[in-house]
């Protein structure tokens, strides 16, 4: 299993769905130890060739986790390889990073000089109560057991501090559309949460969520077009050689599908 986004509408098992909420997840979870497994030896240059997205992402991002909370005191768990970080430390922050992928965490470390630690959530060894914001992105549809996660962010979030989530929102129209050819839809992601039922996580942790909002991703076009592989390869790199003719392969573009979300919640206490 390796993590991938280009094999839109395949799942590890059956997906079941709560009629309640509409979450939904999984029916029988893979062994933490190969999820472990595969996102220490995840590796992909995509991202990094999008740095100019990334960056201009995680600044709006950043701009809302700004309008909660005064401190300066970031984590971001999950940072790949830290393009968020660094736009943090550039707006004012003492930016701290975890990530699982070897990969990731030493370029994170080597090419951004960044305080960035090989671990995962629960054993990065990070201090309680010392972070002002705790951003998760594209973390908690991985986790098997997203409520103990939202526990251990709890207890290192500092009195009035924050957490940022973005994710996909499995209750989308695009989603519903969809149906299994949605292409948040992959072998690694074992949650698939609406914005009902993440609210209603993490109010059962003691989370206030402050506010829940879209989030569109800045990429190149060559990048979005070429995401149609994961559908058709023929069709995506003809997209692609097209957008070359036409030059604009190269533009930014951050089309908002609303089928990703963004969650501010101020944490428990």
């Amino acid at each position: 299993m390796v993590p991938t986004t280009d094999r839109f509408g395949v799942a590890l098992s059956d997906v079941v769905r709560c009629a309640a909420c509409g979450h939904m997840q999984l029916a029988q979870m893979p062994p933490e130890a190969a999820l472990d497994e595969a996102y220490a030896a995840a590796q992909s240059a995509d991202y990094v060739a999008e740095e100019a997205g990334q960056r201009a992402t995680a600044a709006a991002v950043l701009a809302r986790v700004e309008a909660h909370v005064k401190g300066r005191r970031l984590l971001d768990l999950g940072c790949w390889v830290g393009f968020l970080l660094a736009q943090a430390r550039s707006r004012g922050w003492e930016a701290t990073g975890v990530e699982p992928s070897d990969f990731a965490s030493s370029f994170a470390r080597e090419r951004l000089g960044l305080d960035v630690r090989t671990a995962d959530l629960f054993g990065a060894g990070l201090p309680d109560g010392a972070f002002d914001a705790v951003v998760l992105g594209d973390v908690l549809e991985h986790l098997p057991r997203p409520g103990e996660a939202l526990d251990r962010v709890a207890a290192l979030l500092a009195p009035g501090g924050v957490l940022c989530l973005m994710l996909p929102d499995a209750g989308s129209r695009v989603a519903r559309a969809m149906g299994a050819r949605w292409w948040s839809v992959i072998p690694t992601h074992v949650q698939y949460f609406t914005r009902t039922s993440l609210r209603r996580l993490l109010e059962r942790h003691g989370y206030r969520v402050l506010e829940i909002d879209t989030q569109p991703k800045a990429f190149t076009v060559r990048y979005y077009l070429s995401r149609i592989s994961g559908y058709s390869p023929p069709a995506g790199r003809a997209l692609v050689r097209t957008a070359e003719r036409l030059g604009v392969a190269d533009r930014l573009w951050a089309p908002d599908f609303r089928d990703r979300m963004l969650v501010v919640a101020r944490g428990p206490g």
